[in-house]
């Protein structure tokens, strides 16, 4: 222990390591991370942070790991209703609300150069829970069998509502509603009505243009 060095229980250095990683990828970006720079910020000796994780990858993927695990709880947390289409929305705005409450967290599972899968399986759980739950949720919605002979037309489906779902965040991420000057109502409305359109798209709902007449049933409301 080096002068200075205050000594800290096991649990309590794997956590600040982990914590420091965070901030150290929220503030410079994944390319600045190291275990060195790690201990330098915590005020712990360089080779401090090895006794938890054998290399730089090694925290990369527990930071991602975590980041996974938050995105599937927020995907499961909408309660289940009799409604599967309705929930099926829930699931889309837990999505969105995610992504922009979480920018760090979203940025590591969808935008960053992961450590090797192969080398870190437990990294990529969290993913598959979350697929899971959109997977399941459209089951429900068709009817369909997702794990026997529906199984692939529930993952086109899925990769559907995923990449409409994505494409919505990373416009709603950058200046470009800004740019085309769209107005405070239609800023605040359109994530919910896009949303409601892959239900159109989906064939689950019959949601109509702004200035119609609204559907009795499955318009989301």
């Amino acid at each position: 222990m080096r002068p200075g060095e205050t000594k800290r229980p096991a649990g309590d250095l794997r956590e600040a390591c982990i914590r420091e990683a965070e901030l150290i990828i929220a503030q410079s970006g994944i390319e600045s991370l190291s275990l060195r720079e790690v201990a330098r910020r915590i005020g712990v000796s360089h080779q401090a942070p090895y006794r938890h994780f054998p290399s730089r990858d090694h925290i990369l993927a527990e930071v991602v790991r975590r980041a996974f695990g938050e995105f599937a709880e927020a995907l499961r947390a909408p309660p289940h209703t009799e409604d599967a289409t309705a929930d099926l929305l829930a699931l889309g705005m837990a999505y969105v609300t995610f992504a922009l409450a979480r920018p760090l967290q979203y940025r590591l599972i969808f935008g960053g150069a992961l450590p090797d899968p192969e080398q870190h399986p437990e990294m990529l759980h969290g993913a598959r829970d979350a697929y899971a739950v959109l997977r399941t949720g459209l089951g429900r919605v068709f009817g369909m069998d997702q794990d026997g002979r529906d199984r692939d037309p529930i993952d086109m489906e899925a990769m559907f509502v995923w990449s409409s779902l994505h494409g919505l965040v990373s416009l709603m991420r950058t200046d470009a509603l800004e740019t085309v000057q769209l107005s405070a109502e239609t800023r605040q409305g359109f994530p919910l009505h896009a949303l409601r359109r892959v239900g159109v798209a989906l064939g689950i709902s019959q949601y109509p243009f702004p200035g119609q007449d609204s559907p009795k049933r499955h318009d989301y409301e």
